[in-house]
């Protein structure tokens, strides 16, 4: 009489399980209590939430340095929970049951609040689908020996003994013999863009090149300082792989990409032009203060501000007012001491803040003798309740709190420059070399692409009239400041020196212009041998609309 095969998955052992749990020792105390659902293990007390979640974690690593490797005969110990410990509860039924699979490890599950950490025997598959779940071990392949062998069981081949068996099916019949040729892996399929690029993509070298693509991009991801330059040639190169990927296939998302990625490229290319000074061919590489066109922008934004909300006249009162507005620009007040204004070249600061205060344009808490006399240990807040926010939460300016101390830092580099400050420097010298500092082209020359700036602008911004502009641009250029300046009835042009580029704020580049049968491409610049002929021939340059 023969007896019945006995199924090796009924041999095998439930999967370990225990808990560590930190609960409160009681109410009105900072105490915990620890608790382990090992028998052997005692209960701890101890005064504080973090001296007990570290004495758990250390309990529970005690537990793994102490515990038997993964048992690969052991069944997956979520098969007593029917896996809805690690799948969600949505309410409806599942169309197919749960497959457990791969090598039986141990994974250690712990809640978002860390109230308590949980080590299970299960597979792979289920230990990746648990939420925080983290493998501390892993079990080997089993082998013949690690089964008991029945009188039953001898019958069957002795191969299929160790062959791995899961919770979620039962084997009834003899198990085929595992193949000694181990089971052939198809690579990891490549990606670029976060799209899968086929393996059977055809012309290959389209496909050679987008698989070097995602390499390049992941390996530029990884780089501790960026490379604009390099990028933009990625970007460049990405949309023509794009674009022929597109051609290939007729899919109209790929060239959507491509399009994207010229524009990317487009976008890291001027900046790097910007960031380099409009020098791309081995020239000097200018590290601005401000270092991107939005902060530009924004610096201009302010400038053109004051120009009209300055309560006073003259220089004076508009540096002092440009002054106080970046300090209090983001919710209406900010500190202040006396350093920050008796430093501008006031001719009578402590007059200016009276003036100040007497119209309501400045608030203070003492005086302006307090105000001029304060040190920065015990620096002195001011309010400006014009810059207060509205009721809709909105100021005047756009930009956040963040980057109102980078304007004001920045203001603060130009106007206490040392050559101004050696110079002796008016305020309304330091005016103007604020106003030109935000009115060049990327390489210093002054208006956009580099044909001066308009005079009716200037005077907007800065009030003086053209036998005082004349000494003020004299100034400047005795302090290292400019150079190859010219006044005109119309312009003011000339370039920042190359020790200042770094505080300037370039205006962005003029459309292209036509010229007989040359082109000027977007961003070409009149180099400063252009300037000097047009100034020695008495040719004028043509003249751009003020974008400022």
């Amino acid at each position: 009489m023969t007896q019945p095969a006995v199924s090796e998955l009924d041999e095998r052992v439930p999967g370990r399980r225990w808990t560590v749990r930190l609960d409160a020792a009681g109410r009105g105390s900072t105490a915990v209590r620890i608790s382990c659902s090992r028998p052997a293990c005692a209960e701890q007390r101890l005064p504080s939430a973090a001296e007990g979640r570290a004495a758990a974690v250390a309990h529970i690593k005690a537990h793994l340095r102490a515990a038997p490797a993964p048992r690969a005969t052991a069944y997956c110990a979520c098969r007593l929970a029917d896996c809805r410990a690690h799948l969600p509860d949505t309410g409806r039924p599942r169309t197919e049951p749960w497959r457990c699979g791969g090598p039986v490890v141990l994974a250690v599950v712990t809640d978002r609040e860390a109230r308590w950490w949980q080590v299970m025997e299960c597979c792979s598959r289920c230990a990746a689908a648990t939420p925080g779940a983290t493998t501390a071990a892993t079990s080997q392949p089993p082998t013949a020996t690690d089964h008991p062998t029945s009188p039953a069981s001898s019958t069957l081949p002795a191969a299929g003994a160790g062959a791995p068996q899961f919770s979620d099916h039962q084997a009834t019949g003899p198990f085929p013999a595992p193949s000694s040729v181990p089971a052939r892996r198809r690579p990891p399929q490549a990606k670029i863009a976060q799209r899968l690029i086929p393996h059977d993509l055809q012309p290959v070298v389209l496909r050679d090149e987008l698989i070097e693509l995602g390499d390049l991009f992941r390996a530029y991801q990884q780089r501790d300082q960026p490379d604009l330059e390099l990028l933009a040639d990625l970007q460049e190169r990405k949309a023509r792989a794009f674009t022929t990927w597109a051609d290939v296939t007729s899919q109209g998302h790929l060239r959507w990409e491509a399009r994207r990625a010229e524009q990317a490229a487009a976008t890291a290319r001027a900046q790097h032009q910007q960031h380099t000074g409009g020098i791309t061919d081995g020239g000097p590489t200018v590290d601005r203060l401000l270092s991107v066109a939005g902060q530009w922008e924004h610096a201009r934004s302010v400038l053109a501000y004051v120009a009209e909300h300055a309560p006073l006249p003259g220089p004076d009162a508009r540096l002092l007012v440009l002054v106080l507005t970046l300090r209090t620009a983001h919710t209406g007040t900010g500190n202040v001491v006396g350093q920050d204004l008796t430093g501008l070249g006031l001719a009578d600061p402590q007059d200016l803040v009276e003036h100040l205060t007497g119209c309501g344009w400045l608030t203070l808490p003492g005086t302006a003798g307090d105000l001029l006399a304060s040190r920065p240990e015990n620096a002195t807040p001011v309010t400006v309740p014009s810059l207060a926010p509205g009721e809709d939460g909105t100021g005047p300016f756009t930009f956040g709190k963040k980057m109102r101390p980078k304007l004001s830092g920045w203001a603060q580099k130009v106007i206490s420059d040392k050559k101004l400050r050696k110079a002796k420097a008016t305020s309304a010298a330091r005016l103007l070399a604020l106003t030109l500092a935000t009115q060049t082209s990327a390489s210093g020359w002054l208006g956009s692409g580099g044909h001066g700036i308009d005079r009716s602008a200037l005077a907007a911004l800065v009030p003086a009239d053209t036998c005082e502009l004349e000494h003020l641009v004299d100034q400047l250029t005795a302090a290292d400041w400019l150079t190859d300046a010219a006044l005109t009835y119309t312009h003011l042009t000339g370039q920042l020196t190359e020790r200042v580029l770094p505080l300037s704020c370039p205006l962005s580049a003029p459309p292209p212009v036509l010229s007989g049968d040359t082109r000027m491409g977007s961003g070409t610049e009149l180099s400063p041998g252009h300037h000097g002929q047009a100034r020695r021939t008495g040719r004028k340059a043509p003249r751009q609309a003020d974008h400022s």
